[in-house]
C-alpha cells in the first residue's frame, strides 16, 4: 500500500494513473450492489438496438475507479473525498482497459484542500470521462489495517 503524499509535496502537475480491464463480471458485480440493472448494462439482446450498439458498462463503475488513485496513491490512504465533477464522453465496453490519470491542479494548504484533474481513458486513448475532484489531503500517514 503506498503511503499518502506529504501535503508540502503536493503541486500543480504532480499525477498518479491506474489501469484496470472491465469485465463482465465487474458490470454484473456493480449492477448488484447499486440495483442498476438498466438493460442497456445487462441485456445483450435490448443493447444492441441502442445506439452502442451492444452491452456498455455503467458509467459510475468508470468513474469509481478515480476513488482507487484519490484513496491509494495521490494524495493517498486517509484521502476524504470532497466532491466530483463528471463528463461522460464515450461509452465503456466490457474488456476496455481503462486508465485514471488524476492530475494536482490547485493546493489550498490552510484547509489541506486539493482540486484535481480527473481523466478516465480507454486502451485506444480515447477519454470516456473528463472531470474533477476536490479532496482533503491526509493529515499524516495511515497505516494499512493488520
Amino acid at each position: 500500500m503506498n503511503e499518502p503524499v506529504k501535503l508540502r509535496d503536493l503541486h500543480p502537475g504532480r499525477a498518479a494513473e491506474f489501469t484496470k480491464t472491465v469485465t463482465e463480471q465487474d458490470v454484473y458485480a456493480f449492477a448488484g450492489i447499486t440495483g442498476d440493472f438498466n438493460p442497456v448494462h445487462v441485456d445483450e439482446e435490448y443493447a444492441r438496438t441502442t445506439r452502442f450498439k451492444g452491452r456498455v458498462a455503467h458509467g459510475m463503475l468508470a468513474a469509481g475507479m478515480i476513488s482507487t488513485v484519490l484513496g491509494t496513491i495521490l494524495p493517498g490512504r486517509g484521502t476524504i473525498y470532497l466532491g466530483q465533477e463528471l463528463r461522460f464522453t464515450a461509452p465503456v465496453r466490457f474488456g476496455d482497459t481503462l486508465t485514471v490519470r488524476v492530475e494536482v491542479l490547485d493546493v489550498r494548504e490552510d484547509k489541506r484542500i486539493v482540486t484535481l484533474r480527473t481523466v478516465v481513458a480507454n486502451q485506444e486513448g480515447t477519454t470516456v470521462i473528463d472531470g474533477k475532484a476536490t479532496v482533503m489531503a491526509p493529515l499524516e500517514f495511515v497505516p494499512a489495517p493488520s
